[in-house]
């Protein structure tokens, strides 16, 4: 019991320390990479705007050196904060497991223990969510950088060169493909800049449509496993019935919570599984034919 309970402490103690520092280590490791200038959290969206229109009005589809020091800021906070989010779902999923092992076994502890190892697990879970979300999210965003920076230019009306210079990103992207978008047929190609913003949206998108298709299976593969466990788990008699009995008094409590549990699970993992379907479906789409998505990223949406 007491190396469980250590273990327990340990493992409550890292999930701790991770969470915060999912929030401060990622702005510092991108900080200590650019090269000492003022660059942070604090500024960046300003950063980017300021070099987004330097860069769309130098014509080239190679980053401004403005724009390619802010893109590797980008990268490097999206790519400790997914260093970050992995060990923190290793950590919280180990001590789920220890939890919900815990729950099942709880018989001695009474209703109020039981009760409480069962808040526990489901606080673990919901933040096990949180992390796959934010580790899926920040590997999407190290894919491609670039793209996840245009989330940060104004869906309002900007001000200044950056309204000319979206004003102008409209009129490229709303022309018909045979004039500008593809670089083909009679009519002008379409700017460097902005083709290179077309080849990174696609590629942001196709990086959540592969990420996404992983989870979908992983999640598949659980609920499978899930119904495997649960249908091997009989409710059996822990002691030679008595005459008269009642036989629902009869079976083991222990193995009445894992059907439950497991049944739980199960259907919860499908349920996940298919909405993350839709979201590798609708990424794939934007994968395919990015210019509607970029289009509408522009027009305030995503």
């Amino acid at each position: 019991m007491r190396t469980s309970r250590a273990t327990f402490a340990t493992l409550v103690a890292l999930a701790a320390a991770l969470l915060v520092a999912l929030f401060l280590v990622p702005g510092l490791v991108a900080a200590s990479g650019s090269g000492g200038d003022s660059l942070d959290e604090g500024n960046l969206a300003a950063s980017f705007r300021a070099e987004f229109v330097r860069y769309w009005n130098a014509g080239n589809r190679d980053f401004t050196p403005g724009m390619e020091r802010v893109v590797d800021y980008w990268f490097r906070y999206h790519a400790a904060k997914a260093v970050v989010a992995a060990l923190l779902l290793i950590v919280l999923g180990v001590l789920g497991v220890l939890l919900w092992r815990a729950f099942l076994r709880a018989d001695g502890l009474g209703a109020g223990g039981r009760a409480a190892l069962g808040s526990a697990g489901v606080l673990v879970g919901m933040l096990t969510l949180f992390a796959a979300v934010v580790l899926v999210a920040n590997i999407q965003g190290a894919v491609a950088p670039f793209a996840s920076l245009l989330a940060m230019l104004p869906a309002g009306k900007p001000k200044g060169e950056l309204a000319v210079t979206l004003t102008r990103i409209r009129e490229q992207l709303a022309a018909p493909s045979g004039t500008a978008g593809t670089g083909t047929g009679t009519g002008a190609q379409t700017p460097p800049p902005l083709d290179l913003m077309i080849d990174d949206f696609a590629r942001y998108h196709a990086a959540m449509a592969v990420l996404g298709a992983i989870v979908v299976i992983a999640l598949i593969g659980l609920s499978v496993l899930s119904y495997r466990r649960f249908a091997r788990t009989k409710p059996s008699a822990r002691t030679k019935p008595s005459a008269g009995t009642d036989p629902a008094a009869r079976t083991d409590p222990s193995a009445r919570r894992t059907r439950r549990l497991l049944g739980s699970f199960g259907v919860l993992a499908m349920l996940a599984a298919l909405v993350v379907v839709v979201v590798v479906v609708a990424n794939i789409g934007n994968a395919t034919d990015p210019k509607p998505g970029l289009a509408a990223l522009f027009d305030g949406g995503w």
